[in-house]
């Protein structure tokens, strides 16, 4: 499984994109920086998004690439939670704002929506995928993904504290998680629902404590201005668990 990450910050400048991964360069997580960061030819590549939720930072190039597809007169599919699919068709591709892809072409819409189920297993481009509901403002899923070698990542999304159940579900080989802030915003990522270094410790506890393991972690979504306190931080955390974690990068490239 190659897993590269487009987008890793959760603001936008000449050096850092909006959340979006690419998998084995068929299979998207999250829209935050995907267009921008591929040739068009490379998007056509694209089977399937896996969208998280339904805040702009992760569905923003949704309509960029359905009108690529639009012109090529192909279909999209989007998998994802009914509040997305609402967010699409109210706001972003609403006839005003941008064309109906969800509907538009009638006779073949270039967006294909499917609805995922929490905690059911769907087969998607050959992977099997799991969502799995996290701790967030609003409704929010991660995704585990396993290969058909048996290769497995957790994508959380944007999460806050309070995963306990969300790790009865997964057993990643790679976790994907966020971590926005500092520490010194500690009681904002519990009142926004993000983590900080200090708050994911306390999920990676907990998740030794279920699993008896901790997998390699990867930390995205954070606030640039923040980058070089929040790596400090984690090397603390590192070092207290013993497990390797680290600060995703726009076009990082990793491999299971």
């Amino acid at each position: 499984m190659k897993i590269k990450f487009l987008g890793a910050h959760n603001t936008e400048s000449e050096d850092t994109k909006l959340l979006s991964l690419l998998i084995d360069d068929i299979l998207a997580l999250d829209a935050g920086g995907l267009t921008s960061s591929l040739s068009f030819s490379a998007q056509l590549e694209i089977k399937a998004i896996l969208i998280t939720h339904q805040h702009y930072d992760h569905i923003r190039d949704i309509p960029a690439i359905a009108m690529n597809f639009f012109l090529r007169q192909q279909v999209i599919s989007i998998y994802s939670t009914p509040p997305v699919e609402e967010a699409l068709s109210t706001h972003l591709l609403n006839g005003d704002l941008y064309p109906k892809f969800l509907e538009e072409p009638q006779e073949k819409p270039t967006i294909k929506f499917h609805t995922v189920e929490p905690y059911q297993k769907m087969q998607i481009a050959g992977y099997s995928v799991l969502a799995v509901p996290v701790a967030h403002t609003g409704p929010a899923v991660g995704y585990q993904l396993t290969s058909a070698l048996g290769k497995t990542l957790f994508y959380t999304g944007d999460t806050g504290p309070g995963l306990d159940l969300c790790w009865q579900y997964v057993s990643p080989q790679l976790l994907v998680i966020d971590v926005t802030a500092s520490d010194r915003y500690l009681e904002f990522g519990r009142e926004s629902r993000h983590l900080t270094p200090g708050l994911l410790r306390e999920e990676l506890m907990s998740f030794q404590r279920l699993k008896g393991y901790l997998p390699r972690v990867v930390c995205v979504h954070m606030n640039p201005a923040l980058e070089m306190e929040i790596e400090a931080e984690l090397a603390v955390v590192a070092e207290e668990l013993d497990c390797k974690i680290s600060l995703a990068h726009e076009g990082m490239q990793l491999e299971l």
